[in-house]
């Protein structure tokens, strides 16, 4: 068996619109280890959920995976049949999105919910399943009875993901997929969600990519971390070298514009935004906002190099090189 349970390869998505193409994602390639918890980072607009959305198979018209393979578990997911990609989404993979509440049907219960999505992984009838809808809600810490009778809009925010994960996690996925499980909560809901996130793939073994704009979520949850930019990977390393010693200009600009606690200075954001990705700069996609840009970084596309074990950066001249 293979160590890695995903396998990334030269994936290319593009994107139909009536202003030209949009190259979504360019040469993409990275590994997830099995039962390695994987973050992959970028500001909005940097091609994270469209990669997660590439993995399950999920892209949809306009958009096309044009290139590249995508191996899960052995199997290339790009040829795979839609048939058989329905016996595997939702068992062996799964997937937690943004907004919690809009992923659920607003005129049906909870539990009704759960347990539709549980009957159709183990082919049972709903009525069967309600003893797992009860033990998933439990799982995630609500209360089963109460919860399971509410309709979506009776519950709050953190209350909805936690639903969601209960979902996510009932048929014990081997891969799960959490792309921004945060970003509509306030904080102190955040840090419960990902402590019971944390503590339940522990748990249960289950491989964790986790789609997310916060740094100091990534740092305390992931092991790996891959630095997206306008639909490119720009670094890849362990969390700690990765936070410990920055290579490339832009990860470096990230980090500095994280707020920390007691520090009056004003924040430090990056200057530009994301480039359109109809049209792509030439050379290095981050030049126009780069501190550091020199000539050869606007007329060249820089290789990816191997600084040291396992951290890899995609830059003409890398930072703090160690």
């Amino acid at each position: 068996m293979s160590a890695a349970l995903v396998e990334v390869k030269n994936l290319k998505v593009v994107f139909h619109t009536y202003r030209g193409t949009v190259y979504a994602l360019d040469d993409v390639n990275f590994t997830v280890g099995r039962n390695e918890r994987f973050g992959i980072i970028g500001e909005t607009g940097c091609g994270k959920s469209v990669t997660s959305l590439a993995i399950m198979r999920l892209i949809e018209p306009p958009g096309e995976i044009v290139d590249g393979e995508i191996i899960f578990d052995g199997r290339d997911v790009v040829k795979l049949s839609e048939n058989f990609l329905n016996t595997i989404r939702g068992r062996e993979m799964s997937m937690i999105f943004q907004e919690p509440l809009s992923s659920l049907n607003p005129v049906m219960k909870v539990g009704f919910q759960i347990g539709e999505s549980i009957s159709k992984l183990k082919n049972i009838s709903v009525k069967a399943s309600r003893n797992e809808v009860l033990d998933a809600l439990k799982i995630v810490d609500l209360d089963p009875e109460r919860i399971a009778n509410l309709y979506p809009n009776e519950l709050s925010g953190g209350m909805a993901q936690r639903v969601m994960i209960s979902m996510a996690l009932s048929s014990k996925p081997k891969l799960l997929i959490a792309d921004e499980p945060t970003s509509a909560l306030d904080v102190t809901i955040q840090a419960q969600i990902m402590s019971l996130l944390d503590d339940l793939v522990s748990k249960m073994k289950n491989t964790v990519i986790l789609i997310t704009h916060d740094l100091g979520v990534a740092a305390q949850f992931c092991d790996k971390i891959l630095i997206m930019y306008a639909g490119t990977v720009i670094e890849q390393a362990k969390a700690e070298d990765l936070f410990e010693n920055p290579l490339h200009p832009y990860t470096k600009e990230l980090l500095k514009a994280i707020p920390k606690v007691g520090n009056k200075d004003k924040l430090v954001g990056i200057p530009g935004s994301v480039p359109d990705l109809v049209k792509p700069p030439d050379g290095c996609r981050f030049h126009p906002r780069c501190p550091y840009a020199k000539e050869t970084c606007k007329a060249e596309e820089p290789q990816f190099f191997e600084i040291s074990e396992g951290h890899l950066v995609k830059c003409h001249f890398p930072l703090n090189k160690t």
